[in-house]
């Protein structure tokens, strides 16, 4: 294996010699071959201890860690919390307070020395139990293919990676080098103690599973190292499908086009909403039974009050043809639809025209004096934001305004009846919160279309049409977070 290093270092780490690593350093072997092999592979690096105080002897782990950190002229930096009163203050397991308090000193630490990367000694091993723990807690391919050479934890930093050179070295190899280099390591009690799962897993469960399969442990290293393959090509596919189904990002709400995830198959779903909520939330913990609840709300009949609370804050509903996935307090996008915004209730439209809407829509007319072309145009038609209506009805001056009280409709399909616009809205599943301001063409008073939905029945084209108006809306360019 260590014959190899250099190239795993170089290419699995991608690690450069010309900007420092930060390494943490318990002073057990895995951290102090580790330690060594980057030293002696002439990269630049700074030692770093956090004392979890957790056992009497930690004080006296920190010193040894600095004496060695000395010996070999390394800088070296210290650190160290109350651990228990922290999990007890936060609700975390020991082991989780412990991983949370020592990975934001050495972050933090990589950041104000301008490090490339954090470098930790997970051995494979520590790959083995890792696995397992996600086995046991029910975990989907993320945790089953187990830990990389190089990632990037969002929770710590989104920039500065996390590398494991020593993901293909057992522990028993570590060991073996610290004594061919003269290397002292010190003995942690605490890896004996079945309080904490990580151990009980490594004295009990994997004993038992090896009577059962001597070479256990390889064999769930080589199902990582499978599953690793099969997750780049999820990822690959979900990339693609992220491209197709979401129509804008930011940092407070993801918006899917609904026509589009649905028909995504059932896995892809739950992959493309479990990104979506760790991109508004890298902490968050999101289980099956939350992706199957979100999987469950695509499917139903579409609803303006579909919704349903997910995990950390987040929520998901659906409003006519999109799915949103956002924060308790996100400021929703309202350039999904055409909106008459900043003040304006009406603007006058003379022929020909464009208007410039809110959110990068355009509203647009002209005339048109070929009515065989413009039937036809409109007998094919399937965008509801282009329309053709007679001419010679419209005789009032041409307007863009937003609904008043008591508004009437007569929409086509209803033979000239008319109906409050407001159940108009509701019969066709208006987004609620975008109906105030939606652009509403009108002849005077009266109105002749509801962009996105149906002219009126009065305006239509007929045999008898002579002359035409078309009016047209425009979506603005989709920008993709």
């Amino acid at each position: 294996m260590t014959e190899n290093i250099e190239n795993i270092l170089r290419d699995e780490c991608n690690l450069e010699k010309e900007r420092p690593i930060i390494v943490g350093v318990s002073g057990g072997p895995d951290s102090l071959c580790l330690l060594d092999i980057l030293r002696q592979a002439k990269y630049p690096v700074i030692v770093a201890h956090f004392d979890h105080q957790l056992r009497h002897e930690s004080a006296e782990d920190a010193r040894l860690v600095e004496k060695t950190a000395s010996r070999l002229m390394l800088g070296c930096h210290i650190s160290g919390a109350d651990v228990r009163a922290y999990a007890e203050k936060e609700k975390l397991s020991i082991e989780e307070a412990a991983r949370n308090l020592r990975y934001q000193f050495l972050f933090r630490l990589a950041r104000e020395r301008n490090a490339q990367a954090v470098a930790v000694g997970h051995t494979a091993d520590d790959q083995v139990e890792t696995i397992l723990m996600h086995f046991v807690r029910g975990s989907a391919l993320s945790g089953l293919k187990g830990m990389s050479h190089r990632s990037i934890i969002k929770t710590f930093d989104p920039e500065i990676p996390i590398v494991r050179p020593l993901l293909g070295m057992w522990r028993e190899e570590t060991v073996v080098y610290c004594a061919a280099n003269g290397l002292r390591p010190h003995y942690d009690s605490s890896n004996d103690s079945i309080d904490f799962q990580r151990n009980r897993i490594r004295h009990l469960l994997i004993p038992a599973l090896e009577t059962y399969n001597p070479k256990f442990r390889d064999a769930v290293i080589r199902m990582s190292q499978s599953l690793k393959g099969d997750y780049s090509l999820l990822m690959n596919m979900l990339e693609t499908a992220w491209q197709e189904t979401v129509v804008e990002a930011d940092e407070n709400s993801v918006t899917f086009d609904a026509a589009m995830l649905s028909n995504c198959s059932t896995g892809l779903q739950r992959n493309l909403i479990k990104h979506a909520m760790q991109t508004l939330s890298p902490n968050v913990d999101v289980s099956f039974s939350t992706l199957d609840r979100a999987t469950t709300l695509i499917h139903v009949p579409a609803s303006a009050s579909s919704r349903i609370d997910l995990k950390g804050g987040l929520r998901m509903f659906r409003e006519a043809k999109y799915f949103y996935i956002c924060t308790a307090d996100a400021e929703l996008p309202f350039n999904m639809w055409p909106q008459l915004t900043g003040g304006t209730t009406s603007v006058s439209l003379p022929m020909p025209c464009q208007v410039e809407l809110a959110g990068g829509w355009k509203f647009a007319c002209e005339q048109w004096r070929l009515p065989v072309l413009a039937r036809e145009q409109a007998e094919r038609n399937e965008d509801p934001f282009q329309v053709w209506l007679d001419a010679g009805n419209l005789t009032k001056p041409l307007r863009l305004r937003i609904r008043r009280q008591g508004d009437q409709f007569a929409p086509l399909g209803l033979d000239g009846h008319s109906q409050k616009l407001s159940d108009f809205m509701v019969n066709v599943k208006m987004p609620q919160r975008a109906r105030d301001n939606w652009p509403l063409l009108c002849a005077g008073d009266e109105i002749i279309w509801v962009p996105g939905y149906r002219p009126a029945h009065g305006y239509r084209l007929t045999e008898e049409t002579r002359s035409v108006f078309y009016f047209s809306i425009t979506r603005p360019r989709q920008q993709i977070g």
